[in-house]
């Protein structure tokens, strides 16, 4: 019978595993930048506008650029924030 796996990625450098050390690394990022998922949701989010906006949905994609404008601003925030601090 075979094993049930979760799908995962993997990164290989030099023929090694290297995804404990590159999500680690990552977590951390995060934990210490409060703005970068907020960017990161603006770029994700203003894709999925162009791509309302390839099929001719303009009203729509409007309404979600907007919700990603948002994002970029809070994102940009936190990170200025985050510099006062250090």
């Amino acid at each position: 019978m075979l094993k049930k796996s979760k799908p995962s990625i993997r990164v290989k450098y030099r023929g090694k595993d290297v995804t404990s050390k590159v999500s680690e690394r990552l977590k951390g990022y995060l934990r210490e930048n409060w703005g970068s998922p907020f960017i990161i949701a603006f770029t994700i989010i203003l894709i999925a506008a162009a791509g309302y906006l390839c099929y001719g949905v303009e009203s729509v994609a409007n309404d979600i650029a907007v919700y990603a404008y948002y994002s970029l601003v809070i994102g940009f925030f936190e990170l200025k924030i985050y510099e006062r601090l250090q």
